[in-house]
């Protein structure tokens, strides 16, 4: 099996590091499927969006992510977040108050919405063994 060294860091900490088989994001310009051998590419990642890593050994890594650069080349790819939380770490009653409490009249709390959002859909995800 084709592998690829995966690093996904955030801001304050790098969350997984080691080797995969297909990485799944979400960038601005739409969804991107990664496999060993991809073509170099640097992405922005969508505000809030969901990324799948797959690793090599072990089962597949949901991981919530907001806002950050993704960068490919065919024997690696750099997950550089401003915040990314792990599905199985996401507190999902405090998702639920987030999404409730979030006030969409303004910017901040639409971007807040889909933070909480994106949380949500990461821990179900996870949960469905996705």
């Amino acid at each position: 099996m084709a592998e690829m060294t995966v690093e996904l860091v955030a801001v304050e900490r790098r969350l997984w590091s080691g080797e995969a088989s297909f990485v799944l994001a979400r960038t601005t310009e739409g969804e991107l499927g990664i496999m060993p051998g991809h073509e170099p590419t640097l992405a922005q990642l969508e505000e809030a969006g969901v990324v799948r890593i797959d690793p090599v050994d072990g089962s597949p890594l949901t991981v919530a992510v907001h806002g950050g650069f993704l960068s490919i080349s065919p024997e690696r790819v750099s997950i550089l977040a401003e915040f990314a939380e792990l599905a199985d770490e996401i507190d999902v009653s405090r998702a639920r108050a987030a999404l409730d409490r979030a006030d969409t009249s303004d910017e901040e709390g639409a971007a807040a919405r889909k933070r909480a959002e994106v949380r949500l859909r990461a821990a179900e995800s996870a949960a469905a063994g996705q």
